[in-house]
């Protein structure tokens, strides 16, 4: 799909070159899983720690379409302060971070556990000219984000399972009334994201969500009280 977005020539073609080496990666991927799938693994799909060191060296970027997506979200609502649990190599960072230049200014706050991760992904900032509204925190989000300061307007949520739930929570309570929380593949790993929706559906926490039908399934949450 080409780009529906245009976010300026820097970021535009460094965007092209990342996801270029994305698509690369796909027969390497789909070989990789479909031999956990043959071996009878019962944790082929659910990102094990043998999944989490194949891809430790590979740049998986949230889809374009979504990361498009998250973009027109953040100028829709005006977005100035923004989360970002699970920046990996940075690909959606870039759109996020676009988003708040474009809307007048304002920070993203990054976060990403490997440190070889963080490293390139601040090249990645510093090329596309975005360095100086990124806030990139490196290590394990549950101290990265403890310290938070609200109102935030929005946050995307792209990380291993078991940390999506962690993560939403320590900015649950920063987040403002229609403010919104995007997480990836709710869809195809519903099951592992149980204690999420437990969290999301929880009347007390003020959500309304929805999947929204792109690849894998997009959870839709507005923090609405």
């Amino acid at each position: 799909m080409s780009a529906q977005v245009v976010l300026g020539p820097p970021i535009d073609t460094l965007l092209d070159r990342l996801y270029a080496r994305h698509e690369a990666q796909n027969d390497a991927m789909a070989s990789y899983f479909a031999q956990r799938a043959a071996e009878g693994s019962r944790e082929w799909n659910r990102f094990d720690e043998r999944t989490h060191e194949f891809l430790k060296d590979k740049l998986v970027a949230l889809e374009r379409p979504k990361a498009e997506f998250c973009y027109q979200v953040c100028r829709a609502i005006g977005a100035r302060r923004v989360v970002e649990a699970g920046t990996s190599f940075g690909v959606s960072t870039l759109f996020l971070a676009a988003a708040v230049r474009d809307n007048g200014g304002g920070v993203v706050i990054a976060t990403e556990h490997e440190s070889d991760k963080a490293a390139i992904a601040r090249r990645h900032f510093e090329e596309a000219g975005l360095s100086a509204l990124i806030d990139l925190r490196q290590g394990d989000l549950r101290q990265t984000l403890e310290d938070v300061v609200g109102p935030i307007d929005f946050m995307l949520v792209d990380i291993w399972t078991p940390m999506a739930r962690p993560a939403l929570g320590r900015i649950a309570p920063r987040l403002r009334r229609g403010a919104v929380v995007v997480c990836d593949n709710t869809r195809q790993f519903r099951d592992e994201y149980g204690d999420y929706f437990e969290f999301i559906q929880d009347p007390r926490n003020g959500f309304c969500t929805m999947t929204l039908p792109f690849d894998g399934g997009l959870e839709f949450t507005v923090r609405v009280k």
